[in-house]
């Protein structure tokens, strides 16, 4: 069996924390491991468990290679999307990655298909829930798992069981549905026939692949040509382009589920969230005698049934009642618990206006380090930036900024254009407009550093790179 994780996913719906660059799957939302860590922590102690398959975009590759060093996993395989083409075409890429990669081991791999910033909080019952659904899945069907539901929900899609023999573990699926409306939610609540669509499945590759090929030819077409012509860059396999780019953009559900006759569903009762929205962290979180959720550094006064979450700031409330205030670096968000499906309206403006703060934070991460951006006016920009031990940035060059770097702690190995040098402590460098020249760490500790920019234009798009060693050739 093989984790396919899904995380492609912009988590919108959570910013300020959650932005496109840095999105809610790879953040300590529920306790110190982040959402994408935790949906492989909570795979262990399954036998038959083999390395993930992680499908993401390639802005965010490196983030998922980190965290899965940092969970000591090897072996794994990172897809990389060209573009988003929703879940269809990625796990059927998926599937073609695996049946390729595996063949000398498995010759028709089980695909255990995990959205990437979920949350379960029984993990014996997930784990006896896949089991049910390896048994399906070996015998020829396409399984997916509906979430047994606790309340008449209005934000999720609805799966209709046939239940016809009530002493099977899986149930054929009668039909997919919409979100209700209220009264048809409590319907279908009421009738015990309808599950939660999850969105996490199970199936053999082959099943899947012969399936897609007999209900949507265009897509299995298209991704098996981008599997075939991908390329291999570091530890990333990059799907063809042009082939990817040119499957239609379906869901799994629209493009197979809703249309084969092999699809089943296993129940599953275990604590499950997709964290859609703050409201869903106010709910797993432990609360106080007053119904409230506070992290970081906050105080508060007469307030109730509110989620408060400082990052940097002393964040202070009082004679509220049913709110959110989120306080991140460079943004603060305060809203109606009822109203916070809304925050897509804020995000829609921001991108209308052109603003950085939907796409980035103002700590941005990148493969050497990160940089933290201090201050800003209409010619000068400061950054402090931290790089990695063994670690370098690109080779570039400017078209419209000077850069002075000054070193805080650590040692720099500087080029400029044909010279290399160290800075050390205390010592600094300038870098004119047009010369090339490069930074890496040679030592054992972090090398933390200021820079000063100043010119006409300031942007990270006037970057020219020359060598990369994490071959970023797409600026």
């Amino acid at each position: 069996m093989i984790p396919v994780v899904m995380s492609g996913g912009s988590g919108t719906r959570l910013w300020p924390l959650s932005r496109k660059q840095k999105p809610k799957q790879f953040l300590p939302l529920v306790n110190q491991h982040t959402m994408f860590e935790n949906t492989l922590l909570r795979l262990k102690g399954i036998p038959t468990l083999k390395s993930p398959i992680v499908v993401c975009n390639t802005d965010h590759r490196f983030m998922v290679a980190e965290q899965l060093h940092e969970l000591g996993i090897v072996d794994s395989q990172i897809v990389l999307e060209p573009i988003a083409r929703n879940t269809a075409p990625a796990i059927a890429a998926a599937a073609f990655a695996a049946s390729l990669s595996d063949k000398s081991k498995h010759d028709d791999p089980i695909l255990l298909v995990l959205p990437a910033d979920h949350e379960i909080t029984d993990v014996d019952e997930f784990h006896k829930a896949i089991a049910i659904a390896e048994k399906s899945a070996l015998a020829g069907a396409l399984v997916t798992f509906g979430i047994v539901p606790n309340s008449a929900h209005t934000g999720y899609g609805y799966i209709k069981a046939n239940k016809s023999n009530l002493n099977e573990n899986s149930f054929p699926i009668s039909e997919f549905v919409e979100k209700p409306d209220q009264t048809t939610a409590e319907h279908y609540l009421e009738s015990g026939d309808y599950f939660w669509n999850s969105g996490m499945f199970m199936f053999k590759a082959s099943v899947l692949i012969s399936e897609l090929e007999k209900h949507s030819p265009e897509i299995i077409a298209a991704c098996k040509t981008s599997v075939e012509n991908a390329l291999t860059d570091l530890d990333f396999l990059r799907l063809d382009t042009k082939s990817f780019t040119s499957s239609p953009a379906d869901s799994i559900d629209y493009a197979l589920m809703e249309k084969t006759d092999k699809a089943v569903v296993v129940p599953l009762d275990a604590g499950w969230s997709d964290v859609g929205a703050w409201t869903s962290l106010w709910e797993l979180a432990d609360k106080d005698k007053n119904n409230n959720v506070l992290t970081g550094d906050v105080i508060v006064e007469s307030v109730t049934d509110s989620y408060v979450h400082s990052e940097n700031k002393l964040v202070t409330l009082i004679g509220l009642d049913n709110v959110i205030v989120i306080e991140t670096d460079d943004a603060v968000l305060i809203a109606d618990k009822n109203k916070v499906q809304d925050i897509k309206l804020i995000v829609n403006k921001l991108i209308k206006q052109n603003r950085d703060e939907v796409n980035n934070h103002r700590k941005v991460y990148r493969p050497w380090g990160y940089y933290d951006s201090i201050d800003a006016g209409d010619r000068f920009q400061v950054k402090r930036i931290v790089v990695k031990p063994g670690e370098k940035l690109s080779v570039q060059m400017h078209h419209h900024r000077a850069e002075h770097w000054i070193v805080v702690s650590g040692t720099a190995n500087v080029t400029k254009g044909e010279e290399t040098f160290l800075v050390t402590e205390n010592q600094s460098t300038y870098i004119a407009i047009g010369e090339i020249h490069a930074l890496e760490n040679p030592g054992a500790i972090p090398l933390e550093m200021i820079e000063v920019q100043s010119g006409s234009y300031l942007g990270e798009d006037d970057i020219v790179r020359f060598d990369d060693r994490y071959g970023r050739t797409d600026t």
